[in-house]
């Protein structure tokens, strides 16, 4: 398999899970800011044009993070990032969902209509003036998210550590570079944070 990655925070997330998995794959960088991946050879592979992008050695492309990772989870189950029961992988599924749909969206389209406007308007529809209101909106969601975690819990969905909270650290991450850091009042993501970038596989996608 070879993984083609880049800059952003959906490449990291896909690095972090790899990381986390223990499994090491060639990898090939894509010139994003170049547009590398908005023509071809890249284009070839993923019509999106989007990254990450993982090749199987059957020649398939998978694209999309959260399929990359569900499909090194089948291969690599231990150590477990998405659960080992119905329920597990249930609750995973179900906060990885609400991290994308309350943080990772609305920071993502608020800074394409802001900070990243020149590099982003001729590629994707951008939202100029809703930026502010998109990113009010992940506030929000961060703020929410930590919210649930006054119950003491370690992690986004419980116990353990799984893909949500990769992708939400990927994209606290990302936020701190463009404007959008993490609020200091959110004491319980704070510490969250803190321990997550404690994590090796922290350190080894930095």
């Amino acid at each position: 398999m070879k993984l083609y990655t880049s800059i952003g925070p959906n490449p990291r997330l896909v690095r972090l899970f790899l990381a986390e998995k223990q499994v090491e794959l060639p990898q090939v960088q894509v010139d994003i800011l170049a547009g590398e991946n908005r023509r071809p050879p890249y284009l070839g592979l993923n019509p999106a044009g989007s990254t990450p992008l993982l090749v199987l050695e059957t020649g398939q492309a998978l694209a999309e993070t959260t399929a990359i990772c569900e499909y090194i989870e089948e291969l690599q189950p231990t150590p477990p990032l998405i659960g080992t029961t119905a329920e597990a992988r249930a609750l995973t599924r179900m906060w990885t969902r609400r991290v994308d749909l309350f943080v990772v969206q609305p920071m993502t389209s608020g800074f394409r209509g802001a900070e990243g406007l020149g590099l982003f308007q001729d590629r994707v529809h951008c939202l100029p003036q809703a930026a502010d209101d998109l990113k009010a909106t992940a506030r929000e969601g961060l703020a929410w998210l930590d919210a649930q975690m006054a119950d003491g819990r370690p992690f986004i969905a419980g116990q353990a550590l799984t893909l949500a909270d990769l992708m939400l650290y990927s994209f606290v991450e990302f936020g701190a570079l463009v404007g959008q850091g993490l609020d200091p009042a959110l004491q319980r993501l704070g510490a969250w944070h803190q321990r997550m970038a404690e994590r090796p596989s922290a350190k080894a996608t930095a």
